[in-house]
């Protein structure tokens, strides 16, 4: 004999009910795992590497560990489990606040009442976040990718340049009625290593481009692109050198072109590149200022990834343990792990539970919605954190690396030599070379604090723009937004974007000690 009301489970929409209920945990694991892939497969790369270098040293070098090493080691990994947990619990408190109130009431209405149309409202929601998350959400990623970026195949630019090592671009204006000023200052971009090019043409077609933010003024704009790596060993083996001598010879390109000094123009690292290059002297008389946006110009400044490489045991803070060798020998860092390197000095936020519940929580319906819309700005952040990390440069990668474990000393010495010869940030100062910063007031890349360190030697002109680090690139690259790179903002006007400091540029020449 059946219990009292038993035939209220076994009827058909109490069963369908369940079955969807079991489907729903299976889509949240499900989801879960693919959403882990990309982290768990760099955290065994990362292993891979650890423990072949431990074998190098200890088995080549007589080097081998010792157990304080491994302690402090163990004392790190306890404290990015601790801020994981905090992490994670804060997302689960956030959730709980929105979803699980809802399921266990939907709960106690089907077992008191047997009503199971709450918990199947319920369960409707999440089918469309998890729909929407784990499959139309990288199908959008996927279409998103012949709108972003440069795409310079389509003749929206054209090659002026090239060395063994980058290519010199012209970016044409994605306004057609716009001509560029062959008599213009021309600008010439130099875009960040790790981050990659595409992210300075976002999206042009809609308006959304840093690069084209200036070529649309009418200004003659230039980017160097960096040649793919793994098909060309000038580029594995590239040197800070290189780099110099390479943009130099791009700018005498350019003025020959139009007949005027350029303003240099680097994104992040890019910046840190374009201002040591300017440091050696070898772009005098070509370059005549500079803007570097969100740079890292003294890494040890950085209240995140600086801090981070500082709490790394001494030993294991070595780029050996992020070294790739490629089948013809040479050495390059690898870039997928550094990517995830900045996800493990912001577990609290990056780790793949907490990225798979907020971005859950991201496309959570509201007022009834069946289908949840995908912007055409998020997939292309999205494209460009999924697809535009390339291996670098192993001696690139040490300017880097030096910058965020030395600082720049009193006198103004940067940690790296260039040509055997010191860099002194203060030889700007001495030229008189007008130099714009711009920072993200909310950047936890590329802090205020390692942004603004020349500001200690040095007169420079500064730009706080709102949000992070690709907010200038992204958000604020639009011409209608509320801090338009060609404008002057912020109260009484007094912050310049970049492309108002080139246009006045323009308008007002200096001259160069």
């Amino acid at each position: 004999m059946l219990p009292p009301n038993t035939s209220q489970w076994i009827n058909p929409p109490a069963r369908n009910t369940f079955l969807r209920l079991n489907k729903n945990y299976l889509d949240y694991f499900t989801g879960m795992s693919e959403q882990s892939r990309e982290f768990s497969n760099a955290y065994l790369t990362a292993c891979t590497y650890f423990w072949q270098t431990e074998l190098n040293r200890t088995c080549f070098d007589a080097n081998p560990p010792t157990l304080e090493d491994f302690g402090k080691l163990g004392g790190l990994n306890l404290e990015l489990f601790a801020k994981s947990f905090m992490g994670l619990t804060n997302v689960l408190n956030r959730f709980r606040e929105l979803e699980a109130n809802d399921l266990m009431q939907a709960w106690i209405t089907m077992l008191s009442e047997w009503n199971s149309d709450p918990i199947n409202a319920w369960l409707d929601r999440h089918e469309t976040m998890l729909n929407t998350l784990c499959h139309q959400y990288p199908e959008a990623i996927l279409n998103v990718e012949s709108e972003y970026g440069f795409h310079f195949e389509k003749g929206n630019g054209k090659k002026v340049a090239e060395s063994d090592r980058f290519y010199l671009y012209e970016v044409f204006p994605s306004d057609p009625k716009i001509e560029t000023r062959r008599n213009g200052k021309p600008v010439i971009i130099i875009p960040p290593y790790v981050l990659g090019a595409n992210i300075l043409s976002f999206l042009p077609n809609r308006n959304r481009s840093y690069a084209h933010c200036f070529a649309n003024q009418g200004i003659p704009t230039y980017i160097r692109l960096m040649k793919p790596v793994h098909d060309n060993p000038s580029v594995q083996v590239m040197t800070g050198e290189d780099d110099v001598r390479d943009t130099g010879s791009f700018c005498e390109t350019v003025m020959q072109i139009h007949g005027r000094p350029i303003t240099l123009n680097g994104y992040c690292q890019g910046g840190f590149s374009a201002l040591c290059g300017l440091l050696t002297g070898k772009f005098d008389g070509l370059v005549d200022s500079l803007i570097t946006c969100v740079s890292p110009m003294d890494g040890t400044r950085s209240k995140g990834l600086g801090s981070f490489l500082k709490q790394l045991p001494q030993r294991y803070n070595d780029l050996a343990y992020g070294t790739k060798t490629l089948p013809n020998g040479n050495k390059v860092a690898d870039g997928k792990l550094m990517g995830w390197v900045y996800k493990i000095k912001s577990i609290d936020v990056e780790s793949p539970i907490i990225a798979f519940l907020r971005n859950l929580l991201m496309f959570r319906p509201k007022h009834g919605q069946t289908k949840i819309s995908i912007s055409k700005s998020t997939a292309a952040v999205n494209y460009w954190l999924l697809n535009e990390r390339t291996d670098l440069p192993l001696e690139i990668t040490r300017m880097s690396f030096a910058s965020y474990n030395t600082p720049i000393t009193s006198d103004g010495i940067l940690p790296i030599q260039l040509f055997g010869e010191k860099l002194n940030i203060k030889r700007m100062q001495d030229r008189k070379i007008p130099w714009l910063i711009c920072y993200g007031d909310r950047d936890d890349l590329v802090e205020k604090e390692a942004a603004l360190a020349p500001l200690d030697f040095v007169d420079a002109e500064i730009s706080a723009f709102p949000k992070g680090h690709i907010a200038i690139a992204t958000n604020w690259s639009n011409p209608k937004s509320a801090c338009a790179l060609h404008t002057r903002f912020g109260d009484n006007g007094y912050r310049r974007g970049p492309v108002r400091f080139q246009l006045d540029m323009e308008d007002n020449p200096v001259q160069i000690s």
